[in-house]
């Protein structure tokens, strides 16, 4: 047996074919040409320069668009209302657009919000009434907290109360006006000493789902519209002046708004209604919004080349001569494995370093907005997603060695590895279906790629095709993991230790 070192210089060696090294260049080249002509392709068209998207206090994309009565309001001080109804209409899908039904989406919101201004993306705390999730206290466009389950109806109103001190907002709920309830208490961070305090409402768009292939679906978004009733509305710390109607982002550009429904503010006898469209939260790749992961649509491709590398590698034999040719062992397999790991590693690193900057830089310059990601989300894409390719091409090997044979190792790597990849990032799969796959086969491994965050609160078709893995990342990585190394055992465990207890070569076939 040769001794570690040398045993992995004859397999580099043996690896530094001409053939296998254009594969795996022409794997690199896909990843970056196939990401490169993604961002290219794209372009915003907006008549002239394309506004900013709104961000968040953390620097993220959100939505932020709602009609909005408010007040100033120094830095103590508190707003108490009664809710005393919640109603809302959704248009009907094409072709059937001009009509509306009566009802809430889910995350329909009224209620009352102390903000940092009407400028978007500003810091808020939010408590209210929402059409099937019950009470809720909202902050900075990500977080989420719950209260009271149930919706305002006739006869059944709420009260909610939100209490400034400082940079802390409080709040409160009951359902007499007497005995109160705390949902929560905040802390809003750099909060200036006025802000506007008031009655909001708004509703995200509804998404239906349209079924397309064996069981996909793809989204449809419906208008939708909300209004809060209120009255008891009580200030304490409210500045001097009036109140003031408003909209943050948008209002009343739709034909419904335009010419049916008016979104805003209604005052008769005491009693108010709100009523608005748009929504308060973290905004994803349903608004718009690209996520780093949409460069890497030539990853596919390369896993395919990876793969046939991979099996192809493990029937080779070292030459001693001529005519010669030199046994597998379990040393030597494990060094095979540790180069055709090692240089997919390296090689998609390389072109992972390439697209990822390139898929998020040029599609900004485009105008398309683009999901930012930390430091360390963006260095666990470039590196995960090397991993995940490096440890598929160590399964592959190992059933190379299995197997015995080419093109059957070949055809079952891609039938557990790239076929559910590619199956479940298009809507063809019933989403039940999709998630499956991408919990049991060693396609789980490529979750180390999404950056898109699941929201309870957002509204979005969280399936594989439209970017959501079932497993967290780390997950995902473990099932991959798991198969390698129980392929690679096996296959190391059938074969002879030393040189001379060898068998019989591989067949190349």
């Amino acid at each position: 047996m040769f001794p570690a070192k040398e045993q992995l210089r004859r397999e580099w060696a043996e690896f530094r074919r001409v053939g296998r090294l254009i594969a795996m260049a022409v794997a690199a080249l896909a990843v970056v040409a196939l990401g490169l002509l993604h961002a290219f392709g794209n372009h915003a068209s907006c008549g002239g320069p394309c506004p900013a998207e709104p961000t968040g206090p953390d620097g993220s994309l959100v939505n932020d668009q709602f009609s909005f009565l408010h007040r100033d309001m120094g830095t103590d001080g508190s707003i108490t209302v009664r809710m005393t109804s919640m109603t809302g209409t959704i248009t009907y899908p094409p072709p059937n657009h001009d009509r509306i039904v009566r009802g809430l989406v889910p995350w329909a919101k009224a209620g009352i919000i102390i903000k940092d201004g009407v400028r978007q993306g500003s810091p808020y705390a939010a408590l209210m009434a929402t059409g099937r999730h019950g009470v809720r206290m909202q902050y900075d466009y990500r977080h989420d907290i719950a209260g009271s389950g149930g919706g305002v109806a006739d006869g059944a109103p709420r009260w909610l109360r939100l209490t400034r001190s400082g940079d802390t907002v409080t709040g409160h709920e009951s359902a007499d006006g007497t005995k109160w309830t705390k949902v929560a208490t905040v802390r809003l961070p750099g909060l200036p000493e006025t802000v506007q305090v008031g009655l909001f409402a708004a509703s995200p768009g509804d998404l239906t789902l349209r079924r397309t292939g064996l069981g996909g679906a793809t989204e449809q978004v419906r208008w939708t519209q909300a209004g809060g009733t209120f009255d008891n509305i009580a200030l304490q710390g409210a500045a001097a002046g009036g109140w003031r109607d408003d909209a943050v982002g948008e209002r009343n550009r739709t034909d419904w708004e335009k010419y049916h429904l008016a979104s805003g503010a209604l005052e008769r006898k005491g009693t108010v209604t709100v009523t608005g469209t748009g929504d308060i939260g973290p905004a994803g790749a349903e608004d718009g919004a690209r996520p780093v992961e949409r460069a890497l649509g030539g990853l596919a491709p390369a896993l395919l080349i990876v793969l046939v590398v991979a099996v192809r590698f493990a029937s080779t034999r070292h030459r001693a001569g001529p005519a010669d040719g030199t046994p597998v062992t379990r040393p030597r397999l494990a060094a095979k494995a540790i180069v055709v790991a090692a240089v997919t590693f390296a090689t998609t690193v390389l072109a992972m370093g390439i697209v990822i900057p390139a898929g998020v830089t040029i599609p900004k310059n485009n105008g398309i907005p683009v999901i930012e990601v930390s430091a360390f989300t963006g260095t666990r894409v470039v590196v995960g997603t090397a991993g995940a390719l490096a440890l598929a091409a160590v399964l592959a090997l190992a059933l190379g060695s299995l197997l015995r044979r080419a093109w059957p190792a070949i055809l079952v790597a891609v039938l557990t590895i790239v076929v559910p990849y590619v199956v479940t990032s298009v809507p063809l799969l019933a989403d039940g279906l999709s998630q499956w796959l991408l919990r049991v086969t060693p396609a789980a491994g490529f979750a180390v790629q999404q950056t898109l965050v699941e929201y309870p609160q957002a509204v979005a078709h969280y399936a594989p095709s439209a970017g959501y893995f079932p497993l967290p990342w780390w997950g995902g990585i473990a099932v991959l993991c798991g198969y390698a190394a129980v392929l690679l055992g096996l296959a190391l465990n059938r074969l002879p230790q030393s040189d001379d207890r060898a068998g019989q070569p591989l067949d190349r076939r």
